[in-house]
């Protein structure tokens, strides 16, 4: 496992982008090319409630470098179950892993993912790159096609494997726009669809956290039998309000979270 997480988070950064080409387009329309800070607020990353994959052991890669664990929620909808962790020092970006409950899915889906996750070698779990180093089965799109028809989460896992699904622009750092709506609307000025599931903003400021994102890009990726452009990685972006004691609201607020994650969603 990483030793230093300048390097994990620089990685898994590189990673992301590689089948996210918005996310430099849009450092543009920021401002960063002008100076202005781009600082990470969290990332997520999405894994099965499976051995040896198991929300847990993703964790371990954060937790052994000073993370701890925060808030915990349920999306029963979409059987997701996620936690958040958090490191001592608030300027390095948290982290949000979530797992599907294979075992509340149909047969069929949980004989999909069991095969899939069976090809895992338990060994690579531990391995430096594990968290951005994509698929580790190889799978047809006819698959992908039969777990989009039950799980737009399960199908994502499928296609694309271990790595950043999102990273989020802290609004609060930014010296130029300071609310999710201008910032919403900037993005569409330049083309970008917002995801407007459960509206475009999502949260309040009674919930001490507001977030929007961007619908994935879409992008070629290749099936054992052929090539096909689908949903990838999307970009969030976070204004946190401060709490009661001063200090920012560190944690996530669940409903929100759960139409965040339909940013991956082919259909949309």
């Amino acid at each position: 496992m990483h030793t230093d997480l300048d390097t994990l988070f620089a990685r898994l950064w590189d990673n992301y982008r590689e089948v996210t080409p918005s996310a430099d387009r849009i450092h543009k329309i920021l401002g960063a090319e002008e100076g202005q800070a781009i600082v990470n607020d969290h990332i997520a990353l999405r894994t099965f409630n499976l051995d040896p994959v198991r929300l847990e052991a993703l964790a371990q890669h954060f937790t052994r470098l000073g993370y701890r664990q925060g808030g915990e929620y349920h999306f029963e909808a979409k059987k997701l179950y996620a936690r958040h962790y958090e490191h001592p020092d608030p300027d390095v970006p948290k982290v949000f892993i979530s797992e599907l409950l294979v075992d509340q899915c149909s047969p069929a889906l949980q004989s999909i993912i069991r095969e899939l996750v069976a090809q895992i070698e338990p060994s690579r779990v531990n391995a430096d790159d594990f968290l951005y180093s994509g698929r580790h089965w190889s799978v047809t799109y006819g698959t992908y096609q039969a777990l989009l028809a039950e799980s737009e989460y399960a199908a994502w896992m499928a296609a694309w494997g271990y790595r950043a699904n999102h990273f989020t622009v802290s609004i609060n750092h930014l010296t130029q726009f300071s609310t999710v709506p201008d910032i919403n609307q900037l993005l569409k000025d330049h083309g970008y669809t917002v995801n407007a599931s459960g509206g475009e903003v999502k949260g309040s400021p009674e919930e001490l956290l507001e977030q929007s994102s961007t619908m994935a890009d879409r992008v070629p990726v290749r099936f054992h039998d052929r090539e096909a452009t689908i949903p990838s990685c999307f970009y969030e972006f976070a204004r946190r309000y401060p709490k009661a004691d001063g200090h920012l609201y560190s944690g996530f607020v669940a409903a929100s979270a759960d139409k965040i994650f339909e940013s991956t969603n082919a259909g949309m």
